[in-house]
This record gives structure tokens, C-alpha cells and sequence, in this order.
């Protein structure tokens, strides 16, 4: 076996992904010599993204003042290689961020993500890869849109501002004109790995919300107010986002970058995996092995060892897998992978499997047995 390439997601609580294909390096040499290995940093646009992307890409880290979903200022993280910026949308709206008992979707809003984005842009970024997963809002993307510079009026013509999801019923207007210039300039691609669409019985509101601290009756008034604010964008952009599949993702966050900024909604893993090149990485290699913390009936839904192995089997490239926990099911059976391996001991238990150095350990000898 002449080439070897490692690309796996982290292990989410334990190890980075850089720390898993240097784990499952190691274990390769143990009992191969002679083959070239490359490692590559990868993720599904979730978690874990910034970190994996910009060490692919060999970009570098910033850190900025944003707001957090109820608008307190926080320091948040995004990455920049080139002139293109790596965000991960829950580093300045996430669901994390806030307490249990100060979730609600009715007050919290994406001005933060707004805000690195403008930062980003300040610094010369004129593309932009996003992740939207995680969020706390379902404000429509109505608070990014303000930090952008544009604004919303009500029936009297008056500036609505501190937009978040309850504000969604007033919006009557909408006024582009003061949108950042460099703004503008910019193309987007949305990491966006659910279909949820905008409002409905199966949209944001409905689907999520109560996950982020709404009651029924505050779902009822958060879809009310999707629903009218997807007619007013339809009337004055003339932009049909009600049943467009991802338009839903981190509460309509979705349907405000396509609506708003042409952005283009994709599967988190294959806005990594193109970004970064992976099918030019990958092309003559003789194996790939890829993985992530736990593998099963989820997998096959977007996750990185699904994206990974989509793009290996365009070239018949023998595919394996190792991961901390494995749950074999039919989905997993019915995938082509040669092999799958779980990393973790069985019987050990979970606190002691996520220490860095037990499961760096776990996952240099699972490789050593997945070659085998």
C-alpha cells in the first residue's frame, strides 16, 4: 500500500481532528512502513469546523467583540484564510451561550453573527463559509441583517430595530440601500444540514423552537411571524423562501442568507470537502480512512464519514472508518465501507474513554487493528 489518507472528523469532548489523524498516524506506522500518509482536517460544518478548516487551509484564528443572542458582548472566534472567512454561526447565536433558564427565542437574535461577519469583512474577506448549526434564535436572520446594515420599517414607516424573533409581525418594509457595500461584494456558502423549510407545520418555529425555550403558545406567534415575513420578502424582493428546503435552518437563518445575500445552502461536510480540495487529495490514494465520535443510524445523514465516503467511492478508493462508539445498524451495514471499528474498549467507561490521552491511545490501536 503506497498512499494513505486520514480524514476524520473530531471526537467531539475529547480530540480535535488534527489529534485523531496524528493518533491513527501513529498506529499506520506500527504496523506499515514504506507508504506515504497524509492527514487532512475535516468536519460537517457543525462543531469543530473553524479548527478543522483553518489548519487545512493554513489560515489563522481571529477573535472579535460580538454580541451574544441577548445582545451582551462576548468574545467569539472565526477563522480567515485568504480572503475567505470560516465562521461557525453558535460561536456568537449558539444555544450554548445561554443558560437554560434565558432561553427564548421570542428576545434572542443573530446580531452576533452579523458582527463577524463585518468584521471579517473589515479584514478583507470577501467569501465566506458558514456554519449555521446550533443556533438559540429564530429571528429569521433578521439580527445578522441588521449588523449588515439593513433595515426593517413598520406600518408607519418607522425603524424597527433590536430585531429578534418577536419582532417578525411588525416588519412591513424592507430597506437594502444601507447594506455594507463590501457586503455586497461578498459570496456566501451556508453549511445547512437539515431541510427544514421556513414556516409551517414541518418549518423553524415548529421543528425547533421549542428546543431553544418556547412554549406552544410562543411557537404559535414564531410561526405567525415566519409567515409574514416570508410574504413581506417575497413582495419586496420578490423571493419565494416559504417551502425553500434549509430556509429553516437556525431559525430561518437559512432563508435570510439566500434571500438576502444569493448565498448558496449545501451539506456542511461538501462545503468542507470542496473548500479544501479533497477530491484532488484523495485522487491516486490506495486507502482512506476516515471516522468520527460515534457512528450510527445518523451517519448516513450528512455526517463527515458519509461525505468522505461519497467522494472515495467515485474512485473506488478502499474506505475505512474508525470511531469512539459504534452502534451498528441496517444504515451502516448498507454502506459501502470495508471497515468500520470502534476505538473505545468495550466496558470502559465513558468519563475515562474521553480523556485526551486514553483516546488518543484507543484510536492509535484501532488503527492498528483496522489494518489488520
Amino acid at each position: 500500500m503506497k498512499h494513505i489518507v486520514i480524514a476524520s472528523d473530531s471526537f467531539k469532548g475529547s480530540l480535535s481532528s488534527e489529534e485523531v489523524a496524528e493518533s491513527v498516524r501513529k498506529g499506520i506506522e506500527r504496523c506499515m512502513s514504506g507508504c506515504r500518509i497524509t492527514c487532512i482536517n475535516v468536519a460537517d460544518g457543525g462543531e469543530g469546523t473553524v479548527e478543522a478548516m483553518v489548519s487545512s487551509l493554513d489560515g489563522h484564528v481571529e477573535e472579535t467583540a460580538v454580541s451574544d443572542p441577548l445582545g451582551r458582548p462576548i468574545k467569539a472566534r472565526y477563522g480567515i484564510a485568504g480572503d475567505t472567512a470560516i465562521i461557525e454561526m453558535a460561536a456568537a447565536s449558539g444555544l450554548p451561550l445561554l443558560d437554560t433558564s434565558e432561553r427564548n427565542p421570542w428576545k434572542t437574535s443573530t446580531k452576533g453573527t452579523g458582527e463577524l461577519i463585518m468584521d471579517a469583512c473589515r479584514k478583507g474577506c470577501r467569501k465566506f463559509l458558514i456554519g449555521i448549526g446550533g443556533s438559540a434564535t429564530n429571528d429569521a436572520g433578521t439580527g445578522m441583517l441588521e449588523a449588515l446594515g439593513v433595515k426593517f420599517k413598520d406600518a408607519d414607516g418607522r425603524l424597527i430595530t433590536g430585531c429578534c424573533g418577536g419582532i417578525l409581525h411588525k416588519i412591513m418594509d424592507i430597506d437594502m440601500s444601507g447594506m455594507n457595500p463590501e457586503v455586497k461584494e461578498s459570496s456566501f456558502i451556508v453549511a445547512c444540514d437539515v431541510d427544514t423549510v421556513f414556516c409551517g407545520p414541518d418549518g423553524a418555529a415548529a421543528v425547533f423552537a421549542p428546543q431553544k425555550g418556547a412554549d406552544k403558545e410562543m411557537t404559535k406567534a414564531l410561526d405567525e411571524g415566519m409567515r409574514h415575513f416570508a410574504d413581506i420578502i417575497h413582495s419586496k424582493l420578490g423571493k419565494d423562501i416559504s417551502s425553500l428546503k434549509g430556509s429553516g435552518a437556525a431559525g430561518g437563518l437559512g432563508g435570510a442568507f439566500s434571500a438576502f445575500l444569493g448565498a448558496e445552502l449545501k451539506s456542511g461536510i461538501e462545503m468542507v470537502l470542496d473548500a479544501i480540495g479533497f477530491d484532488s487529495i484523495i485522487k491516486g490514494a490506495d486507502l482512506v480512512i476516515t471516522g468520527e465520535g460515534k457512528m450510527d443510524s445518523q451517519t448516513p445523514k450528512g455526517k463527515t464519514a458519509t461525505g468522505v465516503l461519497g467522494r472515495t467511492s467515485r474512485y473506488g478508493i478502499r474506505t475505512m472508518a474508525i470511531c469512539g462508539k459504534l452502534e451498528m445498524c441496517k444504515e451502516l451495514s448498507d454502506m459501502a465501507f470495508d471497515k468500520i471499528i470502534q476505538a473505545t474498549p468495550e466496558g470502559m467507561p465513558l468519563d475515562e474513554a474521553m480523556k485526551k490521552d486514553i483516546a488518543a491511545k484507543n484510536v492509535e490501536e484501532a488503527a492498528v487493528r483496522l489494518l489488520q
